[in-house]
């Protein structure tokens, strides 16, 4: 009688696999196990944050020159940040239905379309309510993109290394901010501050090209894809309010507006902070937001690491602490002691930036496949919304107190942030389906 064992059905991951190794071969592994079709998912997901990135920052950067132009006070210039923020909830909760009734690929080409037509027109604004106007407009787009483009990556991340290919999503937005940084030291160096603001928004136009891109080359996981089509609840505000995803819902959102309350104050303020109390040129703002950004680039690479090996909930605990230390250090800083504002830019833009790190991954991880995108969109967002009241209250502070004595509220929001992750859970490695 032969004992030779009965075949054994084959076993098939139904996650695009790459041939060109696996997943723990070196320090892309996580890049080569996304397979073909995921890694052109992650170039359009990166190359859409980066631009989305660019449009936003094309208003702070400019923030000096439309306070002239239109005779603005710290208030009203503060206005332009809240809008944004606040009709980007709206928003980044309405592509996050989107994603998940028309499917993830199609929801990113409508949210980068969107932003980059209202960064546009902002260039041909004739005064100040209708250039908030536009802005608010571009804040639908702008809320929408992060959100789908990570839900479109992490669908195909590895459980295991879902946090570093998120981590990756996430240091686009650097890149988009240096780029932005490049663009404005060379437009604003060579034409006058009255023209220059409004070349910086025209530039808003690079998206298209990409929205071209992702059209004939990206496609929605597979697997993701049915699921959510075999679900009576895709697309639900209701079904994350329900009893089971209520509290994640609730928390998620205090996190996410700690995070960005935190995180928008600086974006918001810093260039104007160097500009008008540190009394800094346009190169030499340029300069001192090149360290930040290498900072926030290094430190979206290395929170992604980070929360795949101790976690997301941990990873957000420590860059939060991190993060608010060197807010409080950052605004302190002595008159004169311009050479140490340059050096801690360094952390105090890696600490802020690692803390997003995680994100990605840890809200897809949070909510079932059917309303994985109406979940972390209205989350993602409404924090951002809510955490945009912080860069408004330093522009009405900034008067009395300073624009740097202002900046405590991003501590602030840290604060919050660390408070929300005791009613979260931890999902490091869980499966998406």
């Amino acid at each position: 009688m032969s004992t030779t064992p009965p075949p054994q059905a084959p076993t098939t991951d139904p996650r695009p696999q790459s041939t060109e190794g696996t997943a723990d071969d070196g320090a892309l592994g996580w890049l080569r196990a996304l397979g073909p079709r995921g890694r052109r998912a992650f170039a359009g997901a990166f190359g859409g944050y980066a631009l989305d990135s660019y449009d936003y920052f094309t208003l702070p950067l400019s923030m000096v020159a439309l306070a002239a132009y239109f005779g603005l006070d710290s208030g009203q210039t503060g206005l332009f940040t809240t809008v944004t923020l606040v009709v980007s909830a709206i928003g980044g909760a309405l592509a996050g239905v989107l994603a998940d009734r028309i499917g993830r690929v199609k929801a990113l080409m409508l949210t980068v379309i969107t932003y980059a037509v209202f960064t546009v027109a902002c260039g041909f604004a004739p005064n100040y309510e209708t250039l908030l106007v536009f802005r608010a407009l571009q804040g639908l787009g702008f809320g929408g993109e992060w959100a789908v483009g990570a839900i479109l990556v992490a669908e195909y991340a590895s459980a295991k290394h879902r946090g570093r290919t998120l981590g990756a999503i996430q240091s686009s937005w650097a890149v988009g901010w240096a780029l932005a940084v490049i663009v404005y030291t060379l437009v604003f160096s060579v034409a006058d501050d009255d023209l220059a603001w409004r070349i910086m928004f025209w530039t808003g136009a690079l998206p298209a090209l990409l929205v071209v891109w992702v059209r004939r080359s990206v496609h929605d996981a597979p697997e993701a894809a049915a699921a959510r089509e075999n679900s009576n609840e895709k697309g639900s505000f209701a079904a994350i309010f329900k009893p089971g995803l209520l509290r994640t819902t609730l928390f998620a959102v205090l996190l996410s507006t700690g995070v960005q309350g935190g995180y928008y104050t600086l974006a918001t303020w810093v260039p104007t902070y160097l500009k008008t109390e540190r009394d800094l040129s346009v190169v030499g703002t340029g300069g001192y937001l090149t360290f930040l950004i290498s900072g926030a680039f290094i430190g979206y690479l290395t929170g992604g690491y980070l929360t795949d090996r101790l976690g997301r909930r941990r990873n957000i605990w420590l860059f939060a602490l991190l993060s608010a230390i060197c807010i409080l250090a950052y605004a302190n800083i002595p008159s004169g002691a311009n050479t140490l504002l340059l050096v801690l830019g360094f952390p105090l833009g890696f600490c802020m930036s690692a803390i997003f790190s995680g994100f990605g991954s840890y809200l897809s991880e949070l909510y079932p496949t059917a309303v994985r995108g109406t979940g972390q969109g209205f989350t993602y967002n409404t924090g951002r919304a809510v955490g945009a009241v912080f860069p408004t209250a330093v522009g009405f502070l900034a008067d009395s107190w300073g624009v740097g004595g202002a900046l405590v509220f991003g501590a602030i929001g840290y604060g919050l942030a660390a408070l929300a992750l005791l009613g979260l859970p931890e999902t490091r490695g869980k499966e998406l389906v």
